[in-house]
Parts: C-alpha cells; sequence; structure tokens
C-alpha cells in the first residue's frame, strides 16, 4: 500500500523524482567525501599548480596545487551541515513560536507577531552580514546566525495553522477533557502542522546554503584553508580567464543542489497542499 502511495506520488509529480535524485546525489557525495575524494582537500602539489582536468586531477587543481574534485566533495559536506543545522535552528524557534501565538493569542500572539514584523523590517542577508561583522567568521558562528535571522517565515506560517487547527473539534474536546495545552500542542495540532514546516525546511535549507556559499565568497564566511564552494568561488575568481575550472565547478554545485532543494520542496508543496491539486 505504501509502494503503491509513492508511485502515484511519483507520477502526479514529474519533478519530485529530478529533485529527489539530485538532493539524494549531492547529499551521498558529501556523505561518502572521505570515501570518494582521491586526494587530501588540503594537499598541495606544488609541481601540479593550475592543472586543467586531467586523468591525474579530475577536475584541475587550483593556485596552491590542491586537487578541486576532493575541494569540491569536502565543500559539500560543509555547505549542507551548514543548511541543515541552520534551517533546524530556525524551524525549531519558527515553529515554537507559532504554535504559541496561535493557540494562546490575547498578548502572547500580539508581542510575538510584533517581533516577527521588526525582524521582517531588515534585509535577512544585511542583517546577517552585520551580525557576523561582530563575530569571528567561522562555521559555527554562520549555522547559528542564518538559524537565528530565518525563523519569521516558519512563525507566521505555523501560527496560521495553529489558528485553523485550534478551532476543529478534535482540538475543542481535548481541552473539554482537561489535557493540558502542552499536551494538545504537541499531540494533537504539532502533528497536523508538519506538512508546511516540512515543505519550508526543504526550501530553506536551498537558501541557507546560498547564504553561507555568498558570506564564503565575500571572506566572512568559512575561512581557508577550509574547503567551501564559497570560498572556492572567491579563489578561482582572480583567474577566471586562464583556470575557469575553478568558478565553473564549485557554481555548479551551487546550482545543482539549490535547484535539487528547490524541486523537492515545490513539488512536496504540490502534493501536501490541497489547494494547489490539480
Amino acid at each position: 500500500m505504501f509502494a503503491g502511495r509513492m508511485k502515484s506520488l511519483f507520477v502526479r509529480n514529474s519533478m519530485l523524482p529530478l529533485g529527489a535524485a539530485i538532493v539524494l546525489c549531492m547529499s551521498a557525495s558529501a556523505l561518502l567525501a572521505p570515501y570518494i575524494a582521491p586526494y587530501d582537500p588540503n594537499a598541495i602539489h606544488l609541481d601540479h599548480i593550475l592543472e586543467p582536468p586531467s586523468s591525474l586531477f579530475w577536475l584541475g587543481t587550483d593556485r596552491l596545487g590542491r586537487d578541486v574534485f576532493s575541494r569540491l566533495l569536502y565543500g559539500g559536506r560543509v555547505s549542507l551541515w551548514v543548511g541543515f543545522v541552520a534551517v533546524g535552528i530556525s524551524i525549531t524557534i519558527g515553529t515554537t513560536l507559532g504554535l504559541v501565538s496561535g493557540y494562546f493569542r490575547s498578548w502572547v500572539d500580539e508581542c510575538i507577531m510584533r517581533m516577527v514584523d521588526i525582524m521582517l523590517c531588515f534585509p535577512s542577508f544585511f542583517l546577517i552580514l552585520a551580525v557576523i561583522a561582530f563575530l569571528e567568521p567561522d562555521m559555527g558562528n554562520i549555522m547559528v546566525v542564518i538559524g537565528l535571522t530565518s525563523w519569521m517565515g516558519v512563525t507566521r506560517l505555523v501560527r496560521a495553522e495553529t489558528l485553523s487547527l485550534r478551532e476543529r473539534e478534535f482540538v475543542a474536546a481535548a481541552r473539554l477533557a482537561g489535557v493540558p495545552a502542552q499536551t494538545i500542542l504537541l499531540r494533537h495540532i504539532l502533528p497536523n502542522a508538519l506538512a508546511p514546516v516540512l515543505i519550508t525546511a526543504t526550501l530553506g535549507i536551498a537558501g541557507a546554503i546560498l547564504v553561507e556559499s555568498s558570506l564564503s565568497f565575500l571572506g566572512l564566511g568559512v575561512q581557508p584553508p577550509t574547503a567551501s564552494w564559497g570560498n572556492m568561488l572567491m579563489d578561482g575568481k582572480a583567474v577566471m580567464e586562464s583556470a575557469p575550472w575553478l568558478s565553473v565547478y564549485p557554481g555548479m554545485a551551487i546550482l545543482l543542489t539549490v535547484l535539487g532543494y528547490n524541486l523537492l520542496g515545490e513539488s512536496l508543496r504540490d502534493i501536501f497542499d490541497p489547494r494547489l491539486a490539480r
């Protein structure tokens, strides 16, 4: 029965298999990087500086003779890890505030939503830049800052779902039976609001990867010698004409990963949102 349902979902939405395949491929490559990468990502080969793609170095080497293919695989680990952790932080904060805001209403709702409005007044990327400027630019700080500045959309979405669910009969029956509010939120409302949260999380990973890559490109993200797709792009900028592979391959990796998560997220939205059913 489950297999039949999954087959039906894949048939109904042609983009779902493509998005899932890209995400699985990129994730598997990053997870298996220590076993797939032919070289240490930071190993310097001074006799192979800026060497084009060959049988020895599949995607060429950079200005220090480091293997681009190995750095690309390890850079994927960094970018995906930042994406998952940052989205995990934002989803946790946004879901918690959205549940509390939508269920208790009154002054609690007003305070939370005004805080959301204030946060939305600032352009997210510039807010992240402002915060990062006062912190040490390492991976941990980047994950936390991205997560702490991207929860507002999740809060509004979960609040809207909670406002609808709190008026349902099963929630009213639970309140009449004297079930504590915490139990109602966790057992009755949260499970029914998870579908839109899952979709938002999938799309949010793509956004977090783009933000991390942008910060690393500007020199405010993951610092060398640790490989990330953003700082690989920055390294290739100075030699774009003579060694285009230094920018092309990290750029393609970012493009494919973001495309995969966007396709997967949009496909899940089409499947779980009955208003978009065709």
